[in-house]
This record gives structure tokens, C-alpha cells and sequence, in this order.
């Protein structure tokens, strides 16, 4: 498993105590009906991401798993996990659309007694949760910086597409891609804007950039683009073929490494993307928190996550993500 743990502190261990220990643990024979909720399943990385989840129900043999879709509302979100609370389950899976638009979700279920585990995003600080588990999104923004920088020789002018405001990978991709530009003087972000994790906002959101730009295929204005999603960086070659350019001759790249990517790739026309293991993420989350309700075992650390790898046409095999 290629986990990066962080460690539990005693005082944690105290409040998760506290806020989540069971009457007693479920019995191995047990069914079980674990809500997994997920900001919208119009964004393909949880489609994929739902077969760990459902992998995992399915070795365990004795959980059904039940979808919830946000629809991309935080409203929409909360309103699915509150129902799916009244009506009774064992246990929940979240990945939160924002860091702090699913607050009343997390109180429900602490006083009705349901433990939580958050996976992919995270919630806001203090949260009480049973465990995260996800991807390093700060050192995958590095990565993806890193491998620019490489690509440019520490020189260029870069578009930066941020994914959802208050979605915790949106922040830490830019946090960790922001900190290798400021490292490397002679790379410039020109135009940073937000398309929501959006193949469409991606598309328009770049058709307005390069517009502001005024780039022609002789003078294109930009050299690099990181996307904080692939959805987003699809919409993006979109805009960038739509305006008479050739996507090869840029350094494009994504974060996800989806299928339609890596068929870029393979094309020609991205230059890498950002493996976060979704499967493995998903179904890591559902067996924490099975191991919890059914046997009351503790997670091995309150947050844990995997390490996101850059894929590019040298190594394109080695995407967690069938094609």
C-alpha cells in the first residue's frame, strides 16, 4: 500500500473516543448499509472512483452500499446524507464538496452515532470524523509544477485552471503547483482562474483567457497550462484547438489520470497528468470504516494518504485507471 501516514496524537485518540466509539461492534455476519456520498456523479473521477468503493463492499460480502449524489450542491449533498441519516445506516463515506458546506451532515451523524470517514476531499478542521483517507493533493500540485518546469527548462508563461472554491483538492493543488513556480524565477502564471472541475467551465473559462491574451497560432501568449482536474483540461485542448493552436506544442497538464487523458497522451496532445488512485482511495475508505463498526478497530492514523504520481507517455502503463 503506498500509504504516507499521519501519526496519531493523544489527544485525538481521546476526542475519536469520545465523539465515536460504538455501543458495541457489529458482528462479521452482519448486514451492513453504509451511505457513500459524493459531491456529483457528473464528474467521471467518481464514477471510477465508486468501483473501489463498490470492490471493497463486495469482498466484505455483507454490505450494501448506497450512492448519494450532490449533483455539485453543496445543499444537495447535505440534504442526501441527512435523508440517508433519518432513514438509518451503519455508517458513512463522505467526500464533501466543500471543506465546510456539510457541517450539519457531520453533527447529524455524531449524535446519532454514525462514524464517518471522508475520502478524496476533506472537511474542515476539527471536523469529527473517523478517519480521512485520500490523496497528498499539495504534493501532486508539486509534482505537476515539477514535471512543467522540466518540461520548460524553468521558463514560461503558465494558465492555471483552479478547480471548486472551498473544495479542499482545489486548495491544495494550487498551494503545492504555486509553490514550485515561486521557486522557479522564470516561470510566470499569467491568468489563474477557477472552472469548478468543470469540462465546460474548462472550455470557457480558457476561450475567455485566451481571448484576454490575444493568442494567435504566431503569437500564442502562454507556453504551459496545469488543470486541477482532467474534466477541466479536456474543455481547456478544446478552446486551445478551437483557436487554431496546436495542443502538442504546449505542456498541458492534468490531475486524475482519467481514461479520455491518458487517450491524450497517447495522442500527442497533453503532456502528462497526476495519478491520484481513486479506486484505491474509495476502497480503503469503506474497509476503515467497516473495521471500525464491525470490530471497533481504530484506524492506523487519523488522516492517510496515498503519494499521486505524474503520468506521462514514458510511463502511461502504470495508470491506476483502466482504459
Amino acid at each position: 500500500m503506498r500509504f504516507s501516514s499521519v501519526t496519531r496524537l493523544c489527544a485525538s485518540l481521546l476526542l475519536a473516543a469520545v465523539l465515536l466509539a460504538p455501543g458495541a461492534p457489529a458482528s462479521a455476519q452482519q448486514q451492513l448499509t453504509i451511505g457513500y456520498s459524493v459531491p456529483g456523479l457528473g464528474f467521471p473521477f467518481f464514477a471510477v472512483m465508486l468501483n473501489g468503493a463498490a470492490a471493497a463492499a463486495t469482498e466484505r460480502g455483507n454490505i450494501s452500499l448506497v450512492t448519494l449524489d450532490g449533483q455539485d450542491k453543496d445543499a444537495v449533498q447535505l440534504a442526501g446524507c441527512e435523508n440517508a441519516l433519518a432513514r438509518g445506516i451503519s455508517g458513512l463515506v463522505i467526500s464533501p464538496r466543500t471543506v465546510d458546506g456539510l457541517a450539519g451532515c457531520f453533527s447529524a451523524a455524531q449524535a446519532a452515532g454514525v462514524p464517518v470517514v471522508t475520502v478524496d476531499r476533506q472537511a474542515a478542521p476539527g471536523t469529527p470524523v473517523l478517519a480521512h483517507v485520500g490523496a497528498d493533493n499539495v504534493s501532486g500540485g508539486r509534482a505537476a509544477g515539477q514535471f512543467i518546469a522540466e518540461k520548460l527548462n524553468g521558463k514560461g508563461r503558465l494558465i492555471e485552471l483552479t478547480g471548486t472554491p472551498g473544495a479542499s483538492p482545489a486548495i491544495d493543488r494550487s498551494a503545492g503547483f504555486n509553490a514550485i513556480v515561486s521557486q522557479n524565477p522564470g516561470l510566470t502564471v499569467i491568468a489563474q482562474q477557477t472552472a469548478n472541475f468543470n469540462a465546460d467551465d474548462g472550455l470557457r473559462v480558457t476561450e475567455d483567457i485566451l481571448t484576454s491574451i490575444g493568442s494567435t497560432p504566431d503569437n500564442p501568449g502562454f507556453d504551459g497550462l496545469f488543470s486541477a482536474n482532467d474534466d477541466m483540461l479536456g474543455g481547456a485542448v478544446q478552446a486551445i484547438q478551437a483557436r487554431g493552436l496546436d495542443p502538442s506544442k504546449f505542456v498541458l497538464v492534468g490531475f486524475d489520470a482519467l481514461a479520455p487523458t491518458l487517450d491524450m497522451i497517447q495522442q500527442g496532445k497533453v503532456s502528462g497528468t497526476v495519478d491520484q488512485f481513486p479506486n484505491e482511495q474509495a476502497h480503503q475508505a469503506v474497509n476503515v470504516l467497516t473495521d471500525y463498526i464491525q470490530n471497533g478497530t481504530m484506524p492506523q492514523a487519523d488522516v492517510m494518504l496515498l503519494d499521486p504520481k505524474v503520468i506521462s507517455i514514458d510511463n502511461i502503463n502504470d495508470a491506476s485507471t483502466p482504459r
